[in-house]
């Protein structure tokens, strides 16, 4: 029985060193290089026993490969872009600020909590299984749902809500709307398709007021700046002819532990453990990050080599890590590569098959190009715009899908879109 007691415990501890290693690990591996220091100290505040030298003391030229330099200077995209700290912080560090907070003031909230920032999509909105978290953690979806919605609390107001209409709920909730007008403007938001049916209601221009002030998507504040960049990986052709994938080593900081003090005191050998497990946190994101730009030389070879970028997924490379896309998404979020056609962020890089040869991009584009072209009188449907897609690329797609390309894409439906070019 003691024998017993005693693996139970031992397994307990080593959950939580796994929980606290994934703690340091997510919010490093997130941040980009600019952002690593402020990352690492959040770690190691009240350690004495470390010091962290900062990366950014030379200039970013020197840094780079003369094959990749010349490649940049010559690229139109990147011609002007230089790189410099990011000032401000990123969305993950602020949300796992607020996860200690009262909001979820319980183990079980915060682990809730936690999944849900894990699977953000890049748009600030909540797209993880919920049941399989529930299923996994003895907890009902109602539950689940309860804790989730305590987001509505969380800056920025509208994050890790399901979708548009509940992200506006959440932000209207913290606007100063009037009483008279609130009820309106949760009917505005459930039926946003049919907005204008509203515009004859005595608050609407109030309404109209508020809803303008809400951000659309919840994390366009913390959208990637262009301006900033300073590329994690550098991929490029050796003077041998074969293709390189190199860290941005130079850029990261360096932890240097004072192992001088006696290792026997208990203090000491915490604050070590620590600074120990900050390291392997570090190298973890370098290892995560250079097997993602391997993966990325296999799938799109020939954008390497001047053709196109291939589609690709990131489930694709979720299963080759065995880690949740979610954590992918994570993982090349605020990232660059440098290469000889220029600086890229690694979000490019992916996008969702329809099939071995067309991305969703892709039709996309075909969609924005078709209703930018529209008869203005007799806007295209779903259904002639499906029948068009069907007719140029000969694949199989659903109704539906077209109506969430035009959500992504910010276009209304046809009907909306009539009413909008007879206004103008």
């Amino acid at each position: 029985m003691a024998g017993l007691k005693q693996a139970q415990t031992q397994s307990v501890e080593h959950k939580h060193k796994l929980s606290n290693t994934l703690r340091n690990w997510l919010p490093i591996l997130h941040s980009s290089l600019s952002e690593l220091d402020s990352a690492m100290n959040h770690f190691l505040d009240g350690n004495p026993l470390v010091e962290i030298k900062s990366g950014y003391e030379e200039d970013f030229e020197k840094r780079l490969p003369t094959k990749i330099l010349s490649g940049i200077v010559s690229n139109s995209r990147t011609e002007h872009i230089e790189a410099f700290t990011v000032q401000k912080r990123s969305l993950y560090e602020i949300l796992d600020e607020q996860i200690e907070s009262s909001l979820f003031p319980t183990p079980i909230s915060q682990s809730v909590a936690f999944f849900v920032v894990q699977n953000l999509d890049e748009n600030g909105y909540y797209e993880g299984d919920s049941e399989a978290f529930c299923a996994k953690h003895s907890l009902s979806i109602l539950e689940f749902e309860k804790i989730r919605k305590r987001f509505s609390q969380v800056e920025p107001v509208g994050i890790a809500a399901k979708n548009l209409a509940e992200s506006f709920l959440f932000q209207l909730d913290s606007s100063d709307i009037s009483d008279s007008a609130y009820s309106l403007c949760v009917k505005v938001i459930n039926n946003i398709e049919n907005i204008h049916d509203y515009s004859k209601e005595k608050q609407f221009v109030e309404v109209m007021r508020v809803m303008n002030s809400f951000k659309n998507p919840p994390a366009i504040d913390y959208f990637e700046d262009s301006q900033h960049i300073v590329p994690d990986l550098m991929i490029y052709f050796n003077e041998d002819g074969n293709i390189e994938v190199k860290l941005n080593n130079s850029y990261y900081p360096t932890i240097n532990i004072d192992t001088t003090y006696a290792i026997e005191h208990d203090f000491i050998s915490k604050k070590i453990k620590e600074a120990k497990g900050l390291v392997d946190a570090l190298d973890m994101r370098k290892a995560t990050l250079y097997k993602v730009g391997l993966m990325l030389v296999e799938y799109q070879y020939d954008f390497f080599t001047g053709g196109t970028i291939m589609p690709l997924t990131l489930k694709t490379l979720a299963d080759e890590f065995g880690h949740n896309p979610s954590t992918i998404s994570r993982a090349i979020a605020n990232k660059y590569i440098a290469c000889e056609r220029g600086i890229f962020a690694m979000k490019e890089f992916f996008t969702t098959a329809i099939d071995d040869d067309i991305s969703n991009a892709t039709v996309k584009d075909f969609v924005l190009e078709l209703i930018k072209h529209e008869n203005k009188v007799k806007p295209l449907s779903d259904i002639k715009i499906l029948a068009l897609i069907k007719a140029n690329f000969k694949i199989k797609m659903v109704r539906r899908t077209i109506a969430k390309y035009r959500k992504q894409l910010n276009i209304a439906g046809s009907s909306e879109r009539k009413k909008l070019y007879h206004l103008h």
